[in-house]
């Protein structure tokens, strides 16, 4: 992967601004740390981990939240905003995006989402993060202010980052560095909408029963490398590959398999067992099939787009619409993203697929609970983030009504405390061409 300096760079010059262009001057700088305590007084406050509040109070101080409730006076200094009529919601949670890492799709140079060869454990998703893309600017405005970005290609893509959209560099950016290792299951589960993965270069002969014997392979050689290396006389030379499998096999991290047909989810979870590993699986079209299985072992579901067409002729029309109301019914532990990361410019439409499951059996506040705080629960960055509790980030957003209603407006939003601009390329656009159209009128044209 390019670095993030050397991919803004050639962004800049691909778009004409290497010079100083005026889209510099639009370009909104992250706010200052948070300076003096800010109070939310008068809104129904939806911690998600618990009821709304009615007429409730939200304060943070110093980035973090210091009182969720009902009743309290602000604290002296502290700067007092009327959220009255309002809703204070944290902020949505993206879990299986590329966000930082692609910008415009007919631009290799913009693109950086993987590298060569079939397995890239060693590949870090947060190093190649560019916090100067128009993507994020355009998804935090509607709400959605922490995502997963993650490397894509090969059999073993790396290791997403989980991150804030707000900051000077990938450093800020990041509050998990390393979230997870990402796989796709040998013989499909990858693409678009999780129908069929399109064959990497080299790979169109493979057979999904060869890849398996190589993944194997592979996770053996790291079991030995590793073994080797903390062996004071074996004098075992360092391999970045598979010294990046550490905290993989030490079960710190997740194993996130794309996987959507129940024989490749089956393989998946036999798989995991027996390596020892966490498993989360991306996709899971089948999942409700195997939903027993899934419990037994623990395993979460990262519902990779509701907006799906059904993978098989004699499956219903609705039947994405309807998978996460089956795996609630079913008890299985479930997050929703909104699209394939190959679509990572729609992430901003993380809230409707949301409410498409709703308008098909899901409970609004399961929706709402599945693009907050349970994908920071499958990422183990819930301490932090996911919902409205004393002592995690105020990362919150107050918007006109639910998120779920595509009429609602996003009004504020607070990363670590931090007032978040929300203009973004296309409000930028709204505002020229309204302008050109007050002049036309006011000119009797």
């Amino acid at each position: 992967m390019f670095s993030s300096a050397t991919r803004n760079l050639m962004l800049l010059c691909l778009l004409g601004l290497g010079s100083g262009g005026s889209l510099l001057a639009q370009m909104s700088a992250p706010a200052l740390p948070q300076a003096q305590p800010i109070a939310l007084v008068g809104g129904t406050v939806h911690p998600i981990s618990s009821e709304p509040i009615e007429k409730g109070t939200v304060i943070f101080e110093g980035g973090k939240l210091t009182y969720v409730g009902s009743q309290t006076s602000p604290p002296a200094g502290a700067k007092v905003i009327d959220v009255t009529g309002k809703h204070v919601f944290p902020g949505m949670f993206e879990a299986n995006s590329q966000l930082g890492l692609t910008e415009i799709q007919s631009v290799p140079a913009t693109i950086d989402t993987g590298e060569v060869g079939e397995i890239n454990p060693n590949v870090k998703a947060q190093v190649a993060i560019n916090p100067d893309s128009e993507l994020l600017p355009v998804t935090r405005a509607g709400g959605v202010l922490l995502a997963v970005s993650a490397p894509s290609g090969g059999l073993i893509s790396g290791r997403s980052t989980v991150i804030q959209l707000d900051g000077w560099t990938y450093e800020d950016m990041a509050i998990l560095p390393v979230a997870g290792m990402h796989l796709t299951w040998p013989g499909g589960g990858g693409g678009r909408r999780g129908g069929p993965r399109r064959a990497a270069p080299g790979e169109e002969g493979a057979k999904p029963d060869e890849r398996l014997r190589e993944l194997n392979q592979f996770f053996a050689d790291a079991r030995a490398y590793r073994a080797q290396r903390e062996n004071p006389v074996a004098r075992q030379a360092f391999d970045l590959r598979l010294e990046a499998m550490a905290d993989l096999l030490d079960r710190k991290i997740p194993l996130v398999v794309q996987a959507n047909r129940l024989p490749e989810i089956q393989g998946a979870i036999a798989f995991a067992v027996e390596q020892n590993v966490r498993l989360v699986i991306l996709g899971g079209y089948d999942a409700p099939h195997c939903a027993d299985l899934l419990k037994k072992h623990d395993v979460p579901v990262i519902v990779s787009a509701v907006y799906r067409l059904p993978q098989r002729a004699s499956d219903p029309y609705d039947h994405a619409y309807t998978l996460p109301q089956r795996l609630h019914e079913a008890g299985v532990k479930f997050c929703i993203s909104c699209t394939d990361r190959s679509e990572t410019w729609n992430t901003r439409n993380l809230p409707f697929e949301a409410a498409t499951a709703v308008a098909y059996g899901l409970p609004a506040a399961e929706a709402l609970k599945a693009i907050t705080l349970s994908p920071a629960q499958i990422f183990a960055v819930d301490n932090r983030v996911g919902s409205l509790e004393v002592g995690k980030d105020a990362t919150l957003f107050v918007s006109s009504a639910s998120p779920l209603d595509a009429r609602s407006q996003i009004e504020q939003a607070f990363i670590q405390g931090r007032p978040v601009d929300l203009s973004n390329k296309q409000t930028r656009l709204y505002e020229k061409y309204s302008e050109k159209y007050r002049q036309l009128k006011a000119r009797g044209q």
